[in-house]
């Protein structure tokens, strides 16, 4: 189990967390959200030890992680550019690692096999998605049993990204917690069990994807008489129109929410399904980046 409680990181006088809470379960694929800037490779690190917190705690199994070697063993934390030697080859970083993991070849094997990568290459010959398969390879293969990821699909085509969720599925099958900070969002959706959306430097929204999205409903309206938002009998964190077509966007309960439309009279009522792109959207959209 992972607690992160009321952590409270800043650089200088700019505030990056404030308070931040949280509770990762273990086996959980959870993927971390928001905006550049939001806070979501400086959460990582504190979660690794590698950077410590101005307040608050991260008890990992009730442990401080900063400085604690007991816990740091467990954890793999592979960060948006991590760090080579210039000559450094795939095996080579695979034999550093065995002195700390315990490395499994076969896997690594079977990854590079299925990325078609050369582990006798120097790895700063690779391009930006052969560095990122390499490093994820590698990762895979030292099966922590806690994998922190940051923006682990960035620079894989398809059938990487499809190589890469089994494998991240076959680790917490294992057991192993797996948090996952990344823009591609319908690749999280397919993943994760849980998520946060750092926003504001505050954890803005958390909990499981599928119960924060039945918390949100979306609609498209058409009524005989012209409507405008002030008109609803609700409050939307979206509205958008166009003629008598209305799109709207409201958090709470479905059917209450449809009660209400009803009572309106629309001519016509569509219900649109929401996925976690939208939900990403619409929070922030609250704070008004999305127009």
């Amino acid at each position: 189990m992972i607690d992160v409680i009321n952590l409270c990181k800043s650089y200088g006088k700019n505030n990056v967390l404030i308070n931040a809470n949280l509770k990762i379960g273990d086996g959980n694929i959870f993927g971390l959200v928001g905006i550049n800037g939001a806070g979501k490779s400086t959460l990582l690190r504190l979660l690794s030890g590698v950077m410590q917190a101005d307040s608050g705690q991260i008890l990992i199994n009730g442990e401080e992680v900063y400085e604690n070697e007991n816990i740091k063993k467990d954890i793999f934390f592979l960060p948006d550019d991590p760090y080579y030697t210039t000559n450094l080859t795939g095996n080579q970083q695979a034999m550093f690692y065995k002195n700390f993991y315990e490395f499994d070849d076969n896997i690594f094997k079977s990854y590079i096999e299925k990325f078609s990568l050369n582990p006798n290459k120097p790895i700063r010959n690779f391009s930006k998605g052969m560095k990122r398969q390499i490093f994820i390879s590698l990762a895979l293969a030292c099966r922590p049993k806690y994998l922190f990821l940051d923006e682990a699909f960035d620079g894989l085509d398809p059938l990487a990204r499809l190589e890469f969720k089994r494998g991240l599925i076959e680790l917490q099958e294992q057991g192993t917690s797996v948090v996952i900070a990344s823009h591609s969002l319908r690749e999280l959706e397919d993943i994760c069990d849980s998520f946060a959306l750092l926003d504001g430097h505050v954890v803005k929204a958390y909990g499981k994807i599928d119960n924060e999205l039945s918390k949100l409903n979306k609609y498209q309206l058409v009524f005989a008489t012209n409507i405008e938002q002030k008109d609803l009998p609700f409050e939307c964190i979206h509205f958008e129109k166009t003629g008598r077509v209305i799109k709207v966007v409201v958090r709470g309960d479905s059917e209450e929410v449809r009660t209400k439309i009803a009572a309106m009279k629309p001519l016509i009522v569509d219900e649109i399904p929401m996925d976690f792109e939208d939900l990403f959207i619409y929070e922030v959209g609250e704070r008004g980046y999305i127009k």
